[in-house]
């Protein structure tokens, strides 16, 4: 492919990606939305009465907050509990390895849908429906395997050569993980612990299915959730979508050296 065609490529790329974000700010900013029309591409007079009625009217700033924790603890405890799982399976002797790894990738072939009901009726009988950890529980489920594939690949790629000379000097394999093998992982639990935040911010179903009203509802519930009694706001609807979605490009835009660096770890060689 001739140059010229892969900048074509690239821009129709590009072009395909951020057009109907930009159209979506646009429309969100449409005061005509607020009375029901489809949102017009470019507003003769712009205001923020969707944002205003987003937090004012429909304490938007709730679902927000719950995500963020729901987000936030599965997150924590997946790159915690999974950063050690990862390494027992990258540097430790053991038999069967292939087959826990293949056990672990077998978790996320299951269609989510699959097993709602069954976690429903467990979750019910705990007392945890309509709770944090009613979320993320689930959520940890269906994120672990994801953590630990992402950091098997980035701890196979870390030379040997440092643990065993951490080894040789006395350290423990717990003092070698704590205080050499962490620290040259920061790029990899950086990228894993961004990539699990996203699937658990944008997750919707088991949201959906295990919480009973606004109190615990995360973001895409509650946006899915946006209707009128004649109309569908669809102002509202965009902000929303603007408004959820800006945390995440901030993470992306923030950590994105740190991203590129743990998606191509494995081009270093030790």
């Amino acid at each position: 492919m001739s140059r010229a065609w892969r900048r074509i490529v690239l821009t129709a790329l590009v072009l395909f990606a951020v057009v109907p974000f930009v159209w979506a700010v646009i429309a969100s900013l449409t005061p005509g939305d607020l009375l029901g029309g489809a949102p017009a591409l470019l507003p003769s007079h712009p205001t923020f009465a969707n944002y205003r009625a987003l937090f004012a009217v429909r304490a938007f700033w709730l679902p927000i907050r719950n995500s963020l924790v729901v987000a936030g603890a599965t997150t924590i405890l997946c790159v915690s509990l999974g950063a050690f799982a990862a390494y027992a399976l990258a540097r430790l002797d053991m038999r069967g390895k292939r087959a826990i790894l293949a056990a672990v990738l077998a978790v996320t072939m299951f269609p989510q849908i699959a097993i709602v009901s069954p976690l429903y009726l467990l979750l019910r009988a705990v007392h945890l429906i309509d709770t944090y950890p009613g979320l993320v529980l689930p959520y940890v489920t269906f994120a672990m395997p994801l953590t630990i594939w992402l950091l098997v690949g980035f701890f196979r790629q870390l030379p040997r050569d440092l643990e065993e000379q951490a080894m040789v000097d006395g350290a423990t394999r717990w003092q070698t993980m704590w205080r050499v093998v962490l620290p040259l992982s920061a790029p990899g639990l950086a990228t894993t612990a961004i990539l699990t935040f996203i699937y658990c911010w944008n997750e919707f179903l088991f949201a959906l299915s295990f919480t009973l009203g606004p109190e615990r509802q995360t973001v895409p519930v509650a946006i899915a959730l946006f209707r009128g009694q004649y109309q569908i706001p669809w102002g509202e609807i965009l902000a929303a979508a603007i408004v959820a979605t800006a945390p995440v490009a901030l993470i992306v835009l923030a950590f994105q050296r740190r991203i590129v660096q743990g998606l191509t770890a494995g081009a270093v060689k030790g």
